[in-house]
């Protein structure tokens, strides 16, 4: 399936702003079934600075500098893609994941060190006795981790009430998890931590869903959202990504954008200004089917 993806975030401030330093991660990622990524950004006042790199994830980050004063900064991202849709994998045979947590230990191949990375702490996301203790009743001894994964990714979606004025990125993970509610974000990192907590690899995924009007209406333009979801490591066969905000294994209408440690990674857009006052922020996105 080919996409086009139009994400624009616009900063409006009630004092200019004489000087920022940004960090976009806006630039759709190449990986297994998601291929022929071109992706262009457009950033209004044009920057004086500007450069494109790839962060120790592998991921495209753009950073600017503006130096004009101004009071409303416009970034606009369009990319085009190809998703591919990758067999279900949900009756793969796989190994139990006490044996794959102790496997890890042990193990020194290099894409086993890498993903050694993703079992441990991040800013956002701490393990603990409480985590552990969710996570434990889909993870008894010898359960097959890809059964073990999908019952949690189950539990979540049916546990916790997602509410967008619940939370925001300063949530403790903790109290999402007293409060069984949330939004895609609080839900990645809950599997995530409970993941971790386990001693098993686990990581941030940052993109798109495409979603579809009721039948016999028309799609709205910029109703699509930003998106997050989680991926386990599974030996001999690798990232497997999971949904709990959908309750659904990620087939063709997801698109990866960036993957990280936790949201913190990944943010959009992050930096530091000079001036400004107070700023209202908004954000459109489109996920658009382009005909082959």
């Amino acid at each position: 399936m080919k996409y086009r993806v139009t994400h624009i975030t616009n900063y409006e401030y009630t004092e200019p702003v004489s000087l920022c330093h940004n960090l976009a991660h806006l630039k759709l990622r190449m990986k297994h079934g998601q291929n022929d990524v071109v992706s262009h950004l457009k950033i209004e006042p044009l920057p004086s600075v500007s450069r494109e790199f790839k962060d120790f994830f592998g991921n495209q980050v753009n950073y600017f500098v503006i130096q004009q004063a101004h009071k409303q900064l416009k970034i606009t991202a369009i990319s085009n893609v190809n998703v591919i849709q990758i067999p279900s994998y949900q009756h793969i045979s796989t190994l139990a994941w006490n044996e794959i947590n102790s496997n890890l230990n042990q193990n020194t191949h290099e894409e086993i060190l890498d993903a050694k990375m993703f079992t441990l702490d991040s800013p956002h996301i701490t393990s603990n006795q409480n985590l552990f203790d969710y996570a434990a009743p889909s993870f008894p001894l010898q359960r097959p981790i890809l059964e073990a994964v999908i019952e949690l990714m189950n539990r979540i979606h049916s546990d916790f009430i997602y509410d967008p004025n619940s939370t925001d990125i300063a949530t403790p993970l903790e109290e999402v998890l007293v409060h069984r509610r949330g939004v895609c974000q609080d839900f990645a990192h809950l599997a995530i931590g409970c993941l971790r907590s386990l001693g098993l690899p686990a990581r941030y995924v940052s993109g798109y869903m495409e979603t579809l009007p009721p039948p016999g209406k028309p799609k709205l333009r910029g109703a699509d959202a930003s998106h997050a979801w989680f991926s386990t490591y599974i030996p001999r066969i690798g990232w497997l990504d999971f949904d709990p905000t959908n309750n659904l294994i990620p087939v063709e209408q997801h698109i990866t954008t960036a993957i990280g440690r936790d949201f913190g990674d990944v943010t959009p857009v992050k930096g530091v200004l000079y001036g400004g006052g107070e700023h209202k922020l908004t954000v459109s996105v489109d996920v658009e089917r382009l005909i082959a």
